[in-house]
């Protein structure tokens, strides 16, 4: 090996040492162990929302995360509720609201567990507060109220009746404004309500918020008394869209001005529905000074009577006298008025709701009598029980109430008033029905209004005067239909004649302040029109004159008078019409001993006024005549001389409507008769029957 070679192998050795020495050192030298794997660390929970309604759902996710803040996938997640009644939640995460309250929602997963708080909040305060179910204006209606200091938003709101198929939803955007009212309308609805039914009221969320339950129709309305917190009850009058009328019907039914027992004694009745609270009413005769306070906790029953004896009063009552109720606050409540002592009593005829009349017997603290007033009882009907239908189904939508019939050049012609929509039709018979004239453009019916042209008249009766249409129509009606709330009492005169689609009255004669005070909705139901010869020639007796009627007593009233029938109280009111001025002069009051009429209907060829009832009592139908009988204390006064059951075959509808064909109709001894149905049971409103043409024995 030469020296340069020893060199070479040298330098080799030496790096090789050196190599193995950094390598030895390097095993001596200390490491860090590998990091652990990721793990989870905490379980994140997110909602959409804080706060769910009743009902409402919302679905929740859960993330996890691992030591070092990173996202950590979870395998599997387990759900709960820490308060399942106020809010669930599923298997997969849905939360639902159950009921008012707070609840943590929880998500465990691997031993870890994270959570968020969920507010189920309390429904809003909305009620039901009046429920009309038999053919109300413009049909059946539901009246929610609002009793709270804030606006409630209905969008999507949900009501039904007692079937779960019928369903109606509140349009978007309807706000309740805080002490405001709500009026579901049938036409909303898609249904009407039925005699024994149900409201039901829905959040958006398919949770029954409330309900009212009833199994008859009310007498008015079902409402809450007092007003939006109260219990339901049978109101007073109908109050659509307004507080309810929950005041006490207790009237004046009976006065003893002369020689009773033990002296003179007034009655008072509880005509109403509810017990009745007299505590501090007021009873006056026609001196402000004669005070009688009734006594606290005095309270009066349903249908129950009071006597309040002279001996009470501390004072007697005259020939020419009266007798005022007034409510604790000095409201003037009831009160009637007499010019000579009755021969017996004077009494209410029915107790409670109709005029009063000359009594036949004292009956002191029960049912007053109140002889020919009260009427026969019902006899059979007296033409054919053969009943059919006599218009096309669906003709009129409901809400057909009175009829009159007229004869003319061109065929028989069948009047009608429709209460809501207030509209008039003229009906031609086809040889099997009554359809809608498709001429003139009265094949929809036309519209009424006021004279100015505005308002929805709720047109209840329809007559014609001597003339027939051409004299002009006539109808009765009770209200505007856009302030319902409210009487308006008015006799509208129209032309029949007059172009296009609405019919604008010429003339009104509003007869509210000179009728008795009654609901909206029950007031004129009935007109018919009797002429002055037939009047005069049976010596009618002119109430307000005091003697018998005269026509000339009355400029510009025409040929005859017209005579309507109020609802409540079963009263009819006989009237002369000035043309030239709008001026009126009430002629008669005539008892009909109906709880209440609903059509008026003259037979001008056999001499009857006919007074109609609906189904409140039964369908009955009664005849009025001029008693002629020398020395009758009701001499020259309409006298209820028949009274009729329903044809047997016809069920107890709510016929609101009556007409009677002309004697040219008459076909082997009977003429034909119809009646008009409010409800359109079965789809439809007119049906016919027949009566003698011939007067009854």
């Amino acid at each position: 090996m030469n020296a340069h070679h020893r060199v070479r192998f040298a330098r080799h050795a030496v790096l090789a040492l050196a190599t193995i020495s950094v390598a030895a050192c390097q095993d001596l030298i200390p490491t860090d162990p590998p990091p652990p794997p990721p793990s989870l660390a905490t379980i994140g929970v997110t909602l959409p929302v804080s706060s769910l309604a009743l009902g409402e759902t919302a679905s929740a996710s859960a993330s996890g995360v691992d030591q070092k803040g990173n996202p950590y996938p979870l395998d599997g997640v387990t759900w709960s509720s820490s308060a399942p009644t106020i809010a669930s939640v599923s298997a997969t995460g849905m939360v639902t609201g159950v009921a008012p309250g707070t609840a943590n929602i929880v998500a465990s997963s691997a031993g870890k567990s994270g959570q968020r708080t969920v507010t189920v909040s309390t429904p809003p305060a909305i009620v039901i507060n009046e429920v009309e179910s038999n053919g109300g204006t413009p049909g059946d209606w539901i009246e929610l109220f609002n009793p709270t200091g804030a606006a409630i938003d209905l969008s999507g709101w949900i009501v039904r009746d007692n079937d779960d198929t019928r369903r109606a939803v509140i349009p978007a955007n309807t706000i309740v404004a805080a002490g405001g009212y709500y009026i579901v309308e049938e036409a909303l609805l898609g249904f009407g309500l039925g005699a024994s039914d149900a409201v039901r009221l829905y959040n958006p969320f398919e949770v029954l918020i409330t309900s009212y339950v009833w199994t008859a129709h009310a007498a008015t309305t079902y409402g809450r008394c007092p007003n939006g917190t109260g219990e339901f009850t049978t109101t007073t009058s109908s109050t659509k869209g307004a507080a309810n009328d929950c005041s006490i019907a207790v009237r004046i039914n009976e006065i003893e001005s002369s020689g009773g027992t033990p002296g003179d004694w007034v009655e008072l009745i509880n005509a109403g529905p509810r017990v009745a609270d007299l505590s501090g009413y007021i009873v006056r005769d026609n001196d402000d000074s004669h005070t009688y306070t009734i006594p606290a906790g005095t309270t009066l029953a349903p249908g129950a009577f009071l006597i309040i004896e002279e001996a009470a009063l501390n004072y007697g009552l005259g020939g020419a006298d009266a007798v005022r109720l007034f409510s604790p606050s000095g409201a003037l409540v009831d009160s009637y008025s007499w010019t000579t002592h009755a021969p017996v009593t004077y009494g209410r005829c029915p107790d409670g709701t109709g005029a009063f009349a000359a009594t036949t017997a004292s009956t002191k603290g029960s049912a007053n009598v109140c002889g020919a007033s009260s009427g026969p009882t019902a006899n059979p009907w007296p033409g054919s029980n053969t009943v059919t239908v006599a218009d096309s189904p669906n003709t009129f939508n409901g809400n057909l109430s009175g009829l009159v019939y007229e004869s003319t050049t061109s065929g028989p012609v069948l009047w009608a008033a429709r209460n809501g929509p207030g509209a008039i039709f003229r009906l031609v018979w086809n040889g099997t029905i009554w359809r809608p004239d498709s001429t003139n453009g009265w094949g929809a019916g036309k519209a009424v209004r006021y004279p100015d042209g505005t308002g929805d008249p709720d047109a209840e009766g329809i007559t014609i005067g001597a003339a027939g249409s051409a004299d002009g129509l006539y109808i009765a009606t009770e209200r505007n239909n856009q302030t319902s709330s409210v009487s308006r009492n008015t006799i509208l005169r129209f032309d029949a004649q007059q172009a296009g689609a609405t019919l604008t009255a010429t003339h009104a004669w509003d007869l509210t302040a000179d009728l008795p005070a009654v609901g909206p909705n029950l007031g004129l139901e009935a007109i018919t029109w009797v002429p002055d010869s037939f009047l005069v020639n049976r010596g009618f007796f002119d109430e307000a004159a005091g003697r018998t009627y005269n026509p000339a007593d009355y400029p510009n009233h025409g040929t005859g008078l017209f005579f309507v029938g109020i609802e409540a109280n079963g009263g009819i009111y006989a009237y002369a019409l000035d043309h030239a001025t709008g001026g009126f002069t009430r002629v008669a009051t005539i008892v009909s001993g109906f709880v209440g009429v609903m059509d008026l209907s003259f037979d001008r060829e056999l001499g009857y006024l006919w007074a109609v009832c609906d189904d409140g009592c039964q369908g009955r139908t009664a005849t009025l005549e001029i008693d002629g009988q020398a020395g009758s204390a009701s001499l020259g006064r309409f006298v209820v001389t028949h009274r009729f059951e329903r044809p047997s075959t016809m069920p107890n509808l709510n016929n609101e409507g009556f007409g009677i064909a002309a004697q040219a109709a008459c076909v082997a001894g009977q003429k034909p008769v119809f009646w008009a149905d409010d409800s359109e049971t079965g789809g439809h409103a007119i049906r016919a029957a027949s009566l003698p043409c011939a007067r009854f024995p």
